[in-house]
């Protein structure tokens, strides 16, 4: 047999445990680790793994030498907010001289400014500025990213901002999953009408499904955004509606958002900075992903991050993501929050691989594609220029990626 692709020479090839049912518990902590391997891809998926010595007699029409340098699955981003206009850099002095963001809120500034914003911007436009954004991704390692809408809140934009997501599937080779998030805050014309708002947007959802423009819906349930019960009875609606699930919980206060994600058994629930004892239970007896945000906390200064150990330790499964937005974490650098996930969460090497892989896709309903390299898989892989997998956390803040592959098919290198 002639391979279409033969890399050898990897010093370590990471292959993170595939499962029907996101990593928990010890099973985070455990990652396979094959030295002076090889790895084959034909038609698009990997054919053959086995050890650089067995691979001298293969054939391939093409081969790529890794140099004895680290190769793994393709970074998983499963929570951004991609699609956008404008951006806020005006915003961090104010934040530095202590102005509470509803001050800059009330000047025009937050959310609602990268809203106007998105409204102002034209489909091209929108476009143009995330294919910049996602080209970054790539180039840091990401094959396969989710992608939320939010920054219409009404029905017009929120429309855009989906076509542009359409859009980016079908210009860039990789692996895209789309969130609906017109819940993603109160627009200023329905404060203390916020369920006339939530019924416009759940009965949006019948164009949404019917142009096959989202997999999943999600809601911000925070304090003084939407509610417990406004949230539940939405996400409901999305269900009826053939929706995945996916939920902005418990970031400032511990409302119950965990304990709602787990109950209703969403794909992930997403910052849960204060996520209650209760709520990390709760979600240690479900399959929700819990998708950590550190990047977040940190951009915005804040000394108090999710706690991932006790949710490790307590069976949660737990992912990775950038949360890469205008306002509060802006960086498309997956592995930064690599760095971070060790320095602040105090995960360990193994836990971080396989919270931005293999459970990293169980979070966006992607396991089956993604997250893990085997034989009859989607060949996503990138050659690290790093020499162990330990790597990527210690040394911080640069891109390690030397080349990123999609279905075999090489997007980035250099």
């Amino acid at each position: 047999m002639i391979y279409d692709l033969l890399v050898h020479n990897i010093g370590q090839l990471i292959l993170p445990k595939s499962s029907n049912k996101p990593l928990k518990g010890p099973d985070m902590k455990m990652l396979h680790i094959m030295e002076s391997a090889a790895l084959a891809i034909s038609g698009g998926k990997v054919t053959w793994i086995g050890t650089d010595g067995d691979a001298a007699s293969l054939q391939a029409s093409e081969r790529v030498d890794a140099n004895g340098k680290v190769v793994s699955p393709g970074l998983v981003d499963p929570h951004t907010h991609l699609v956008f206009g404008g951006s806020r850099e005006h915003e961090l002095a104010l934040k530095q001289a202590g102005v509470p963001y509803l001050e800059i809120l009330a000047q025009g500034g937050g959310i609602l400014s990268t809203v106007s914003s998105t409204k102002k911007a034209s489909e091209e436009e929108l476009l143009e500025k995330a294919s910049f954004h996602l080209e970054r991704m790539i180039s840091h390692g990401v094959t396969t990213v989710e992608v939320k809408s939010g920054y219409g809140l009404d029905q017009e934009t929120e429309l855009k901002q989906l076509k542009v997501t359409k859009k980016l599937r079908e210009k860039f080779p990789v692996s895209i999953v789309s969130t609906f998030l017109g819940a993603h805050a109160v627009p200023p014309a329905y404060k203390g009408k916020e369920d006339d708002f939530l019924s416009e947007m759940a009965e949006f959802l019948n164009e949404i499904r019917k142009l096959e423009l989202a997999e999943f819906v999600d809601i911000f349930c925070e304090t003084g955004v939407f509610t417990i019960e406004q949230s539940r009875q939405f996400l409901q609606a999305a269900i009826e509606k053939g929706f995945g699930l996916k939920i902005h919980a418990d970031e400032i206060d511990p409302l119950g958002g965990s304990e709602l994600a787990a109950s209703l058994n969403a794909a992930s629930a997403d910052h849960l900075v204060a996520a209650s004892d209760e709520g990390i239970k709760a979600l240690s007896e479900s399959e929700t992903v819990a998708v950590l945000l550190p990047g977040t906390t940190f951009y915005l200064g804040k000394d108090q991050y999710a706690r991932a150990r006790k949710m490790i330790d307590e069976g949660v499964a737990v992912a990775l993501a950038t949360d890469f937005n205008p306002g509060s974490c802006v960086t498309e650098n997956l592995q930064m929050i690599m760095s971070l996930a060790a320095l602040k969460l105090k995960m360990s090497p193994e836990e971080i691989w396989n919270a931005v892989t293999v459970n990293a896709a169980h979070a966006i309903g992607k396991s089956s594609e993604a997250g893990t390299l085997e034989i009859g898989r989607q060949a996503d892989f990138v050659i690290w220029d790093i020499p162990n997998f330990m790597y990527i956390p210690y040394h911080f803040g640069v891109n390690h990626a030397k080349s990123v592959y999609h279905s075999g098919y090489k997007l980035w290198g250099r």
